[in-house]
């Protein structure tokens, strides 16, 4: 699968196009596959290093995406192949107060984000996409709202 990442340093024409494998989903694990992602201004900070300077590397940014659910693990129950969906911006707050701890989750730094034709998600890290917004608009969410 092709993705854009940062590989050698920061900066926006640090970001190359690199092959990766299509990865599998484990138990829990959906595997989506892109068809729209938003650059944010976190997404930026990130990129130019401003964000996590220590960053460990390479790293696949943007936080925000939609795609389409192509394969689930096993104990998958929230979400079916061909479900739209999108991650949410930060995969280990779900509720609650936030924690410095949820700031290990967030998609596109620190964790791998979504340009890329395919990624994997915890199932209780995505929401389905409302059927009226198209994937661009959808794209644009999670940020901003999380």
């Amino acid at each position: 699968m092709k993705v854009f990442e940062l590989k050698n340093g920061f900066g926006l024409d640090q970001v190359t196009m690199a092959e990766r494998p299509i990865p599998l989903p484990g138990p829990g694990e959906v595997l989506i596959k892109l068809r729209a992602v938003s650059l944010n201004s976190r997404d930026l900070g990130v990129i130019n290093g401003f964000y996590y300077p220590d960053l460990k590397l390479p790293l696949i940014p943007l936080s925000d995406g939609v795609g389409e659910v192509a394969a689930v693990g096993e104990q998958v129950t929230r979400f079916e192949i061909g479900d739209r969906v999108s991650g949410i911006f930060s995969q280990q707050w779900l509720s609650g107060e936030p924690t410095e701890a949820w700031l290990n989750g967030l998609l596109g730094g620190p964790l791998d984000g979504l340009l890329a034709e395919y990624a994997i998600l915890n199932e209780s890290g995505l929401v389905l996409v409302p059927k009226h917004l198209t994937d661009e608009e959808a794209a644009a969410l999670p940020c901003a709202l999380g």
